[in-house]
């Protein structure tokens, strides 16, 4: 054999190698993850499967059929009192009637619905939420408010506590749901109930809130309960 043919034969080997770990390399492409730890495969019901929005995606530029979007606006938590903030807005191009309270369901991190009572106007929970739901009509681009409260409490050492991971909202019963952040979990202690104020109109000149109004400050401590002795 000559040397110009052993030469040719070792250019075609090496060739061959390459496309070998070309496709090698191809095979290992990461594909879909749906289904692995930290990327669950189903949706809580109510949500939109599919809608998250990609790196190249503004997720406030799509309008669902429905013609309004709900988002939550971040939470607060000061003396175990929780509140998250909601905001509708009318994405579409007709005016959107709100006359009541958002509809909120609860899931755990099984995506399994949490039992609880739904408190409208959250008189149960804390005060200054209570006012009446009112007719209100957002012209295209406007919006809605409304907050959710809870207490993470614990009265009975025998229940046991309970923790929500999801929420949907829908706008009123029979409407659409859309799944929200809550900002954390959803610990309601074992109080089984959790509270939401009626929709109200935002003023259109207050920017979008980034975090809901904190709630109102717990009342005086009660005089059964006597202040610590300075003394010591």
């Amino acid at each position: 054999m000559t040397s110009r043919g052993t030469a040719a034969r070792r250019r075609v080997s090496t060739a061959s190698a390459t496309v070998m770990a070309a496709l090698t390399l191809g095979a290992c492409v990461p594909g879909d993850h749906r289904g692995q730890s930290g990327d669950p495969s189903q949706p809580p019901p109510g949500s939109r499967a599919g809608a998250g929005p990609t790196a190249n995606t503004d997720p406030l530029a799509e309008c669902p059929a429905s013609g309004v979007r709900i988002r939550s606006t971040g939470g607060d938590a000061a003396m175990g009192l929780r509140a998250l903030g909601l905001e509708l807005v009318n994405c579409g191009a007709h005016p959107y009637q709100l006359d009541g309270y958002p509809v909120l369901h609860v899931f755990d991190e099984a995506r399994e619905p949490v039992m609880l009572r739904v408190v409208n106007g959250a008189k149960e929970i804390t005060s200054g939420f209570d006012q009446p739901p009112r007719q209100v009509t957002l012209a295209a681009g406007e919006r809605a408010t409304a907050v959710v409260l809870w207490r993470n409490l614990v009265t009975d050492s025998t229940v046991v506590a309970t923790n929500g991971e999801f929420l949907t909202v829908a706008p009123a019963a029979g409407q659409p749901a859309e799944e929200v952040d809550p900002d954390g979990p959803i610990d309601l202690g074992n109080t089984g109930r959790i509270g939401v104020s009626a929709w109200k109109k935002a003023d259109p000149s207050t920017p979008v809130p980034t975090r809901p109004a904190p709630p109102p400050a717990p009342s005086a401590v009660p005089s059964s309960v006597s202040p610590p002795d300075s003394r010591l």
